[in-house]
């Protein structure tokens, strides 16, 4: 039976390698939720080092994408509640 693709940014378009959309996707949150459920903090160290690669990587593709928005896709949905 052959492996299903993992959830994971196919750079340097940050598209997830299983479903296509942009990465983080939907199953990338839940996974990565679970595995810094104990340490939000690092998660978010994470995440932001993913978006500085990302903005570089697609700024070289000439896909503008402004920075509050890639903000909004990495870093703002992992944010603690309130």
């Amino acid at each position: 039976m052959p492996r299903r693709p993992e959830h994971v940014p196919s750079r340097p378009t940050w598209r997830c390698a299983a479903c296509g959309i942009a990465w983080p996707c939907s199953p990338a949150k839940l996974r990565l939720l679970g595995e810094y459920r104990h340490d939000r903090a690092a998660l978010l160290i994470y995440l932001a080092t993913l978006q500085a690669e990302a903005a570089e990587q697609l700024a070289a593709l000439d896909h503008d994408v402004p920075p509050a928005r890639l903000a909004e896709r990495f870093i703002c949905w992992a944010r603690a509640r309130g």
